[in-house]
């Protein structure tokens, strides 16, 4: 993801949450092994990580379509994804707790790199960087934040349900355009069509096992004959639905107790 930006964030930014950092590390510590390996190293790593689709369609290197997250073709490309990821997802992270937002994250760049794949199938290129999962970030902050301002280039403040609009409408002509430019928009708008979906609808897998997010911020796996049901902890629906509705700034410090307590629960 490419842009200058920073958000207003109602007091968290400078947060470095679990997943987050976690993430962060990962991603610089591919990047760096990647400078040191050599040419052929770097060669050899990309054609068995980055996402090929040609690879994928004849070899089935399935795998790529996780791996492929994680690396990163210059420094500049890592430098914009993590300041990304740090930005939009301490953010979410807090609200969703670790499990949640660590779920959200790989089911976008998955995503991402399936609208790739399968709009160019055959396609020997190398697809790679953590942008379709960033996207499905900013989706999500935009869902969850809409009133939040965003600051592009550091200096024009837009809304953060018009920044996702801007950048999906600027992805979708660039995409279109077909001009080559290094960029894979398509992996960019599937993160975000993958998130969208994920947080309306869920995703039916095999076996009758369904994930889904429902409308208020949370993930719940079920199955078609669900196991015996979980007391739900009083009050935390109530504080996740008016997040969803209000943003997180409109909660009271006795909610904000509630929030704090359940991600102190769920994370990692």
């Amino acid at each position: 993801m490419r842009g200058n930006y920073r958000q207003s964030s109602g007091g968290l930014a400078g947060q470095f949450t679990p997943v987050v950092k976690k993430l962060i590390i990962a991603n610089v510590a591919v990047h760096f092994f990647s400078m040191i390996i050599g040419p052929d190293g770097l060669g050899l790593l990309r054609y068995y990580f980055a996402l090929v689709p040609g690879l994928i369609s004849h070899k089935f290197f399935l795998w790529q379509f996780f791996t492929y997250m994680y690396l990163h073709g210059s420094f500049s490309h890592l430098l914009f994804n993590m300041f990304a990821l740090w930005m939009f997802g301490s953010m979410i992270e807090s609200v969703w707790g670790s499990r949640r937002f660590f779920t959200y994250y790989t089911i976008c760049g998955i995503g991402g790199g399936a609208c790739t794949w399968l709009l160019s199938h055959n396609w020997m290129g190398p697809t790679l960087g953590a942008s379709g999962a960033v996207f499905g970030l900013l989706l999500a902050y935009g869902m969850l934040f809409p009133r939040n301002y965003i600051y592009l280039w550091f200096v024009i403040p837009i809304r953060a349900k018009h920044f996702v609009i801007l950048f999906g409408v600027i992805e979708l002509l660039a995409g279109m355009s077909h001009t080559p430019d290094g960029i894979a928009h398509f992996a960019h708008l599937g993160g975000m069509l993958f998130g969208y979906i994920y947080i309306k609808r869920g995703f039916q897998l095999p076996m009758g096992i369904k994930i889904r997010m429902p409308k208020k911020p949370g993930i719940s796996i079920v199955r078609e004959q669900p196991p015996p049901a979980r007391t739900r902890r009083s009050g935390v629906d109530e504080v996740l639905d008016k997040i969803t509705t209000q943003g997180i700034d409109s909660l009271t410090p006795e909610e904000k107790r509630i929030l704090e307590e359940t991600d102190q629960e769920e994370d990692w």
